[in-house]
């Protein structure tokens, strides 16, 4: 179908996550110069930043070619966390607004700028044009992942013992909710208890046997792991992992641990979700880590509701609907939005890495213990 640039437009909110690489991507070489510190000390008195303009972005349903922009929040993530709320917000909606005026008609919230406060509601409402988190879409594109990863480590599903880690933020409960259904056995992993248990509450009564846990020791004994927890360091060590196992880390910073693929050869690691973008033409004009036309899940939602032209605020707050995840999943693939296979830390996974790691997992089997505590 021939493609045709339409009035429709879209603006994503990024912001620094692995410091001095991504300071170095838009301004080289002061990622290099600057002591972290520094980094996370200045970027309190930095303005809302254009990054670059997306183009190329098209329907293979219809046809529309739509463009956008990356904008960034220059706080860090520890930034974020350490300041007023209030002062988070203040920032997020100067970008909303910048984005207003280049004419963007859909705003997307990434990584921790999703999760500050009340997971998008307030910033929605200070802003005149509406906003996603993009969280409806990373759910099913999570589920499809981990699905695949298992398919690809000849895992059955019904027999599997599934951990979420991070089960009470939107994203973890919505996903536990969905792997209760098909799961022999869920360990739902979080801070507060009681929250947890209403999380273990809901997914109650399906095909899988539930329990729920402040330890995250209790994840050695999952053969799939989803974390997706808002950490600023690294949670999961490689001896929380049993031979075998499959970990699924929609998270960002990452939940899991460098030391995970040095030192464990013998499990797989997997990024939560990237996406591939339709369009023959598509170009970001800015270098975030992935490799031409791929994406993260929060962003192909943010595309593909203009791509419907859907202006509405979509997935906000820390109940997801079950309804949006797979109405967002449908147009996503209606206009040609795809799993773009799995990637560890960076790289792709082969054919050959999956066969390395199940061969190490027989291997270790025979001798692997963990040391917890």
């Amino acid at each position: 179908m021939d493609e045709y640039l339409s009035d429709d437009t879209f603006a994503f909110i990024i912001h620094p996550i692995t410091i001095r690489k991504d300071v170095n991507r838009k301004f080289p070489p002061l990622g290099t110069i600057l002591p972290e510190p520094v980094i996370h000390f200045a970027s309190q008195f930095f303005p809302p930043l254009y990054i670059s303009e997306i183009t190329g972005v098209a329907s293979q349903a219809t046809g529309k070619q739509i463009k956008g922009w990356f904008l960034a929040v220059p706080f860090t993530p520890q930034t974020m966390l350490r300041l007023p709320v209030e002062r988070a917000y203040n920032k997020i909606v100067a970008t909303g607004k910048k984005a207003e005026k280049l004419g963007a008609k859909m705003l997307g919230l990434g990584a921790y700028t999703s999760v500050v406060g009340d997971a998008g509601v307030t910033i929605a409402q200070r802003l005149d044009i509406p906003v996603t988190t993009g969280d409806s879409y990373t759910v099913a594109v999570a589920i499809e992942a981990l699905y695949e990863a298992a398919r690809q480590m000849r895992m059955h599903v019904p027999d599997t013992t599934v951990a979420v880690v991070g089960a009470t933020g939107a994203i973890g409960k919505a996903c536990a909710r969905m792997l209760a259904k098909k799961s022999g056995k869920l360990i739902l992993v979080g801070k507060r208890p009681d929250a947890l248990n209403e999380v273990r509450a809901l997914c109650e009564g399906q095909a899988a046997q539930v329990i729920a846990s402040t330890d995250i020791n209790l994840i050695y004994e999952a053969d799939l792991v989803l974390t997706v927890t808002s950490a600023v360091e690294a949670i999961i060590e490689p001896q929380h992992l049993k031979p075998g196992a499959v970990v699924l880390d929609v998270a960002r910073p990452r939940d899991v641990s460098i030391k995970v693929a040095q030192q464990r050869d013998d499990v797989l690691v997997i990024e939560g979700g990237m996406v591939e973008t339709p369009g023959a033409n598509v170009d970001f004009h800015f270098n975030f880590g992935f490799p031409p036309r791929k994406v993260f899940a929060c962003m192909a939602e943010t595309m593909t509701l203009a791509l419907e032209g859907i202006y509405e605020d979509y997935t906000l707050g820390r109940d997801l609907e079950t309804e949006r995840i797979e109405q967002i999943s449908q147009l996503a693939h209606k206009h040609g939005f795809r799993l773009a296979g799995l990637r560890s830390f960076e790289f792709a996974v082969t054919e050959d890495k999956i066969n390395t790691v199940l061969e190490r997992a027989t291997q270790k089997r025979k001798t692997w213990s963990p040391v917890l505590g």
